[in-house]
Formats: C-alpha cells, sequence, structure tokens
C-alpha cells in the first residue's frame, strides 16, 4: 500500500531530545537541559552514544509514573546474560527478550537462572501499590534490573527496556549500534486495569499469523487486552460444534465477497496463548441481536419466519435480528455462549447489542436479559455496547461507550448505579476513520480523526456527570470494512494507536499533546525498524529517516 508522506523535519527532533530531556517525575513532566557530554566530534544532529541513550528516557510511550536519570550507563554486549526467576513464566519473559535482541546484536545472550550482572528479572519484588502490571527498572554500570510483584510487571518492564535501546534493535538483521542503556530508574504501573484494542475479523477475515503479528504490535505499548469481534453479518469466524453450518457457511465470505474464513478451536486456542504469553487477555465477541446475518443465513430456524436470507457482502447495518420470541434463539445463544466460554480462560465475554435496530426496544430488553443471565451462569463477565444501558445491565457488566458526546443520558445513569464503563469514542479512538479527506482506508461517518484528536481527551471525565470511577480503561477498535491486510491495520493503528494505549496506562498529569507528539515522533525509526508501514501524520515532527 502507498505511503503517505508527510513534510521533512530533519534534524529537529534530533536537535531537541539533544537539548531538552524530557523526564517524568511523580506524574509531571518536566524539562531540563541535558548535561555536557564529552565532545567526540558530534554535532547536535548526530549526538554521542550516551547523549542519544538519555534521550531515550524522555521518549517512553506511554509515559511512566516516574523517571530519575542518574549513574553510569549499561552497555549490552557479548558477555550480557538475561537472568531470570525459575519460573516458567519469568523463562518465557527472557527468552522473548532474548529473541528480540539476538538478531541485531548477534550476542548469544543466554537465558538463565543463575544470579549475576547483566539483564536480571526479579519477581515477587516492589512496592505494592505497583500493583500486578507494575515494575521498576533500574540501569547502572552493572546491568538492567526489572523488579515486578507479578509476571505481567515483568513483561511491561521488558517493553520499557526495549524502548530504552536504539531503535535499530527492533530490526531481524545483526546492526552496528551500541546498545547502551543510559543510567536511571523507572518506576510504573497503569493508571487503568482495561487498556485494549479491537480487530474486527468478521468484515474482513485475519489468519491466526496476521492477528499474531498485530498483539506483538499492541504489547509494545503495554495494551493487555485483545477484543475480537467474531461475528457480524459478513461472517461468522469461530467453529462451534453444536452449530456447524455457522463457520462452515456463515464464515465463507466476507465484505466485497472475497472467501473469508474462520478459526478451528485449536487455532482459537492457540491465539489464546499467544495473547496470554504477551500478558494479552483475548475478549470474544459473539454479536447480537443485530449484526447476525452470516448466523440467520446459516440455520433457518433462526428466523421468526423459518428462511434463511442469503450471505451478505456489503457494509450497511441494522437489518438483522435474532427471533426474540423463539425459545430455540436461546437455545443457539446457549451453545454459543457455553462454547465459546470453554475456549476462553479470560474473564470477559462480549454480547454486543449495538445497532440493533431490526428489534424492537421492548424485544431488545428481554432478549438482552436473558444473554446476559447465560454469560454470567457460564462464569463470565458481560461487556456489551453502550446500546447495553438502555436495557438493564446485571450486577458487574460493563458498558463500552462508542459515542462521540459523551453526554447520553442513559449512560451516565448507569455509570451512577454501578455499571462499568470501556470508552471507545468513535470521534477519537476508532481506528477505521480516516485520518483527513485524503486517507485511502476507513470511513467517515464520525468524522476525521488525526494523531492529535486520537490522543487529546481525558477518559476520566469524558462522560459528563458520569463518575470518574466508573471508568474501566480504554479501547482503540479497528473494524474492518475497508481493512483487509496486514499492512492496512498497521497503517490505520499507527500512530493512533499507542496514543490510546498512554491515555490507558500513564498518569492524568502526563496527557500534553505538545510533548507526546515529541516523544511519538521518535517512534518512526522504531516503527520503520519493526516493518511497520505508518502513517506520517503532518501533525507530528518525525525525524528524517
Amino acid at each position: 500500500m502507498r505511503r503517505i508522506t508527510a513534510p521533512d523535519h530533519p534534524g529537529s527532533l534530533t536537535r531537541l531530545l539533544c537539548a531538552l530531556l524530557l523526564v517524568v517525575t511523580g506524574g509531571a513532566v518536566a524539562t531540563g537541559t541535558a548535561a555536557a557530554a564529552p565532545d567526540h566530534g558530534t554535532t547536535a544532529d548526530a549526538p554521542s552514544d550516551a547523549d542519544a541513550a538519555a534521550a531515550r528516557f524522555g521518549t517512553l510511550v506511554p509515559a511512566p509514573v516516574s523517571v530519575r536519570q542518574g549513574g553510569t550507563a549499561y552497555e549490552i554486549g557479548p558477555d550480557t546474560r538475561i537472568r531470570v526467576p525459575d519460573t516458567d513464566g519469568a523463562r518465557r519473559i527472557g527468552e522473548q527478550l532474548a529473541e528480540v535482541l539476538r538478531p541485531s546484536t548477534g550476542y548469544e545472550l543466554p537465558v538463565t537462572t543463575r544470579q549475576g550482572p547483566g539483564i536480571v528479572l526479579r519477581l515477587g519484588a516492589g512496592d505494592p501499590a505497583l500493583g500486578s502490571e507494575g515494575y521498576r527498572l533500574r540501569s547502572s554500570r552493572d546491568g538492567v534490573t526489572i523488579s515486578a510483584r507479578e509476571h505481567a510487571g515483568l513483561f511491561r518492564g521488558v517493553q520499557t527496556l526495549r524502548q530504552l535501546l536504539p531503535a535499530a534493535v527492533e530490526r531481524n538483521e545483526r546492526q552496528t549500534a551500541s546498545w547502551t542503556v543510559a543510567g536511571g530508574t523507572v518506576t510504573d504501573a497503569p493508571r487503568y486495569a482495561y487498556r485494549s484494542a479491537m480487530l474486527d475479523v468478521s468484515r474482513h477475515f485475519f489468519t491466526v499469523g496476521q492477528v499474531k503479528k498485530y498483539i506483538d504490535q499492541m504489547a509494545l505499548y503495554k495494551i493487555n487486552k485483545l477484543h475480537l469481534h467474531l461475528s457480524d453479518d459478513q461472517g461468522w469466524r469461530i467453529a462451534i460444534d453444536s452449530w456447524p453450518r455457522l463457520a462452515e457457511y456463515g464464515g465463507s465470505t466476507q465484505v466485497g465477497g472475497g472467501a473469508g474464513g474462520h478459526y478451528t478451536k485449536r487455532e482459537y486456542r492457540e491465539i489464546v496463548r499467544y495473547a496470554a504469553d504477551r500478558h494479552l487477555e483475548v475478549v470474544p465477541e459473539i454479536d447480537m441481536p443485530g449484526h447476525t446475518n452470516a448466523a440467520l443465513a446459516s440455520y433457518a430456524e433462526l428466523n421468526c419466519d423459518g428462511v434463511a436470507p442469503p450471505l451478505y457482502t456489503g457494509t450497511n447495518v441494522g437489518f438483522s435480528s435474532l427471533c426474540v420470541d423463539k425459545e430455540i434463539t436461546y437455545d443457539f445463544i446457549d451453545d454459543v455462549v457455553r462454547e465459546i466460554a470453554e475456549l476462553t480462560p479470560g474473564r470477559y465475554l462480549h454480547i454486543g447489542g449495538d445497532e440493533a435496530h431490526a428489534t424492537s426496544h421492548e424485544d431488545y430488553v428481554a432478549f438482552m436479559a436473558r444473554a446476559q443471565r447465560t454469560v454470567d451462569a457460564y462464569g463470565k463477565t458481560v461487556v456489551g455496547w453502550h446500546q447495553l444501558t438502555g436495557a438493564d445491565p446485571i450486577d458487574g457488566a460493563v458498558a463500552q461507550y462508542w459515542g462521540t458526546t459523551g453526554t447520553e443520558q442513559g449512560v451516565v445513569d448507569a455509570a451512577k448505579a454501578g455499571t462499568k464503563l470501556i470508552l471507545s469514542p468513535a470521534n477519537r479512538s476508532y481506528l477505521d476513520m480516516k485520518y483527513d479527506k485524503d486517507t485511502p482506508l476507513g470511513l467517515s461517518w464520525a468524522g476525521y480523526v488525526e494523531a492529535k484528536q486520537s490522543y487529546d481527551w481525558d477518559p476520566g471525565s469524558y462522560i459528563k456527570g458520569a463518575p470518574s470511577s466508573a471508568v474501566l480503561g480504554v479501547e482503540a477498535p479497528l473494524w474492518s470494512e475497508t481493512i483487509s491486510t496486514s499492512d492496512h491495520i498497521e497503517f490505520m493503528a499507527f500512530p493512533r494507536l499507542p496514543g490510546i494505549a498512554e491515555l490507558g496506562w500513564s498518569p492524568a498529569s502526563t496527557h500534553d499533546w505538545d510533548t507526546y507528539k515529541e516523544r511519538l515522533a521518535a517512534h518512526g525509526p522504531r516503527w520503520s525498524a519493526m516493518g511497520i508501514d505508518y502513517y506520517r501524520s503532518p501533525q507530528v515532527p518525525w525525524p528524517g529517516e
């Protein structure tokens, strides 16, 4: 796909990073002049290795709770060892780090449980306030130590370590570079427990390999949920043993009439496992009672008139509905929820509930009551789009907001009554919205969403009148009406996904577009090294590449 280019800003970011070191301390962003480095014949546009390493503390995304610089830098070399606790989870995290570092450095980087210097992962240590995902990273002459109370915290700390190394560390071939981590300490923990990205595999189907690739990209920015939109009018994407035609027939096409596809149970479990190894929880969604044409086409008995409609390959919404009055509908829901719950170890199961225009309000309320009880009966927490608040959310249910104003009174009332909210306002966090009128992909019904607009809002105060304590977290959905390749995913997700990730992770006091865009710009070379075909937003001062 053609990359849209922005005006060049040669040397501007490098000069800024050499002159100003952004230090996030105690949740506040401060700027300070970097200490003068010895003269090695460098210029402002070509900083020394030490200066460049120090500057990377000021380019972390998401912004940490606290960064304190000082002390002697550590350089990864041929004798470096990755030292981990003697647990399966810690060894896995150590190996994942080694897999990133080995190709570009050319070093062996053995993972060992023996004590000593190097890159040290320390489990069960640290301030209880860090919680399950927090960590502390210390770098000094002897090495880098990442301490966390739980494995998830170690994994998040490793992602920070990657960003503290040169962008070339992400390449798959050996590079000539100084693998230096400046001396200092990062102390970090998330603002919200729920930080998600959604991939719509129903409008266009994505393979297991494509989903894994996106998981890896999400994980670098401390996303911890993968919401998979598994069913819609255009395709049913998960095998259900008790209703086999759902996948075999309902999954046989997609938008535009392509071949479609579906995940076998083995393949779905592989996605779940791969995500879990990167400390992401899969949240499956089966949309109901609307967005169900693929199911209705597969089984005539799910239709009120007993006649199956044809498969659908267009992009209209709101025309389909399960038959609320038929008891077989609830047998169907019970079977589907039971089988997906068995496949999914995570806490949440999403039942959609949006754009049910073909269902009367009375029928919608009755249907959602039964569907929610079914999810609860199989031990899962209900998530539904915010239209769920127009029914009767059960205790513990979560509503996902996708509006554009933050003023819906029903959402406010539900939040005040105890319903938790996931925020994904379409005009802020929908990654399928066009950046501008010339964007070759995406939709624009919620307006154009450039990098600044996707970042420049506060989840804690977005729903006007709702208590900030009701916000469980944020999500960046990527609907796929116009998205059909990994290249498309990357172009629409980057640079916006890291901004939503920061809104979910970083303290509210760090949120400032003017400083964020400078930090974000430093990630362009990293994405290039990773092979990510990102959109070069003219709002961001990307360095010359």
